[in-house]
């Protein structure tokens, strides 16, 4: 029963890494990407939030995204000083993915738990989140870096985790498919990762 309880965890957390996880993860990165137009382009995608009655967002938010984010950070940090490398099953470059999967994983707990503070928390206490508060932050050229790595550890966190949601929902089971899909996992952190980058450096 142990066993069978574990499993089933583990595939809730690698399903809630994808979704919803993931794809609000690419959702922000897509209205922060609108920086890259100017402060009243961003201001304007934003502000469209504003038009979600308050309760509603709110549940929104609890539902879609706290509730499944903290389950899959903590349940993944679990995962992360319990697992053991399979030297066996995996190659060498599998292994150092599954290591930075879990070395990002630890440091995007720290991360998103910061940048909540700073945004989410800051409007809870009545602070405008808009272009003019994120240019403040990363005028700070350590926070500027800190975002920067945070950012490129995400999306390279929902990548991988891609590759690894597919081969442990059955998606890609013989090794071709798989390598296959470690092309499309790179593109897809190579394409987030530009976005990411470019959205926050549009704040400077």
């Amino acid at each position: 029963m142990s066993k069978d309880r574990e499993f089933l965890w583990r595939r809730l957390h690698s399903l809630l890494g994808v979704i919803p996880v993931g794809l609000f993860l690419v959702f922000h990165l897509s209205l922060n990407f609108t920086a890259i137009g100017g402060e009243e382009a961003y201001n304007n995608a934003t502000g469209m939030m504003e038009l979600v009655p308050h309760w509603l967002l709110l549940v929104m938010e609890w539902v879609i995204i706290y509730i499944p984010l903290m389950f899959h950070a903590f349940y993944g940090v679990y995962i992360a000083f319990t697992a053991t490398h399979n030297t066996k099953r995996f190659s060498t470059f599998r292994n150092w993915m599954f290591a930075l999967q879990r070395f990002t994983g630890i440091f995007l707990v720290i991360f998103i738990a910061w940048h909540i503070f700073q945004t989410r928390v800051q409007k809870a206490l009545g602070a405008e989140v808009d272009f003019n508060m994120m240019a403040e932050i990363v005028d700070n050229p350590l926070m500027l870096a800190f975002y920067i790595v945070g950012i490129v550890s995400a999306t390279f966190h929902l990548a991988n985790g891609l590759w690894s949601f597919c081969v442990s929902w059955g998606i890609t089971q013989s090794k071709k498919s798989q390598q296959i899909f470690t092309y499309v996992s790179l593109l897809v952190f190579v394409i987030l990762s530009i976005m990411g980058v470019a959205a926050i450096v549009s704040f400077i």
